[in-house]
């Protein structure tokens, strides 16, 4: 037992954070909390925090532009699901920015961390995000109070254009819902038109592509930090939920979208699962309108974040932002 302040420590998952036995967590990598703006002066878009459930709260964005039914952006921030907020500096100017530039209703998701709340948890918060969502499109009524409505949803979204978007782990909890999405309905039967998957967090046990076998050890922060969300995952590094190649994964034909965009960076260590992810999607008999792949090279994982500003992060959130803003190609 340590003696004087000294506590004990359940996980050193540095850089990232230190898990003490105590139960506390202290993290190394977090931008600063960021208030929502009444009208952000640079991009005009307009934010608030609102809360979901006791569990769940979200940051909504609203472009100046307002004045017509915009398409709709659930973003889910990335982090390897134990570190940042929807409310941070690096996730307010990015999803600020993306509602600017693709003019669309933004949701940006605050789900409960790892590893004081392990995994599923994630998952569930974020099931619960999109239904709250969802609900906007069905008419309940004016006496109706069952779920607490937004005025900005219900007065500007249109809920045909409905996309779901993530980094990283965000990524993961956008494949996640995708596939939830495709067997059990949302309220209204309410349908997601897109998703993107920006430098999606899939990992496993065997390497993909180019992966050096040397990756693949119990040591390499990829493995160390799914080891510490989700300590109970059966199966692993190989669990459905982090490898979705496994054999129990479900297949990515029952992904519940139209349209699907994967976003990889050339010097990425994640880069040949996203590649793999687009490749087995094509093959996989997935029934929607589009699959797109966009790379940029030479830049690192989350290069848009911690670069943001630089002009191949401008390049991401173009490209991102026109996936949001296109409209419905006619059905194949």
């Amino acid at each position: 037992m340590a003696s004087g302040d000294t506590k004990e420590v359940a996980t050193d998952l540095l850089p990232l954070l230190r898990h003490y036995k105590d139960g506390t967590v202290e993290r190394f990598i977090a931008s600063p909390y960021i208030p929502p703006s009444p009208l952000d002066p640079a991009t005009g878009v307009s934010s608030k925090d609102v809360t979901i459930s006791p569990l769940v709260s979200a940051r909504l964005y609203l472009p100046a532009s307002a004045t017509q039914k915009l398409p709709v952006l659930v973003y889910f921030h990335g982090g390897g699901f134990c570190i940042e907020s929807a409310f941070s500096l690096f996730n307010h100017r990015y999803v600020n920015a993306l509602a600017s530039e693709s003019n669309a209703v933004a949701v940006s998701v605050e789900y409960r961390l790892a590893p004081e709340n392990p995994l599923p948890a994630a998952y569930d918060d974020s099931w619960a995000a999109l239904q709250w969502v969802a609900y906007h499109s069905v008419d309940r009524g004016t006496d109706d109070k069952s779920q607490q409505r937004d005025s900005w949803l219900a007065e500007h979204a249109d809920f045909d254009r409905l996309f779901i978007g993530g980094d990283s782990a965000g990524a993961n909890i956008v494949h996640h819902l995708a596939i939830r999405a495709g067997s059990e309905p949302l309220p209204g039967d309410l349908k997601i038109l897109g998703a993107f998957l920006a430098q999606p967090y899939f990992w496993g046990s065997d390497p993909v592509g180019s992966e050096s076998p040397d990756l693949h050890t119990e040591e390499n922060l990829i493995q160390r930090i799914w080891t510490c969300v989700y300590p109970s995952a059966p199966g692993g590094i190989d669990n459905p939920a982090i490898n979705p190649f496994s054999p129990d994964a479900p297949s990515v034909a029952a992904l519940g979208c139209a349209r699907l965009l994967v976003c990889v960076s050339g010097e990425d260590e994640l880069r040949e699962r996203g590649i793999r992810y687009l490749e087995e999607v094509k093959r996989s008999g997935w029934r929607g309108e589009k699959i797109e792949l966009f790379e940029v090279e030479g830049e690192g994982h989350a290069f848009h974040f911690f670069g943001f500003g630089s002009e191949n992060a401008k390049r991401m959130i173009t490209r991102l932002a026109s996936f949001v803003s296109q409209t419905r190609l006619a059905s194949l």
